[in-house]
């Protein structure tokens, strides 16, 4: 009986931990202009550019 509740207290603190972590992580992001992110100043630059992942 003392396991299952040392348990649900363990699971609880663990969901407490992560939702006061994303809500620390969401305050300290800058906030996204979606109008600058929307209006394609990248253009063909950005397609023409070789990505990072591709193992080379």
């Amino acid at each position: 009986m003392l396991a299952r509740r040392f348990t649900i207290v363990c699971l609880l603190m663990t969901l407490f931990g992560m939702g006061f972590a994303v809500l620390v992580a969401e305050a300290g992001r800058p906030h996204r202009n979606w109008d600058e992110a929307g209006s394609g100043t990248c253009g063909v630059a950005c397609l023409s550019q070789t990505p990072r992942w591709s193992g080379r």
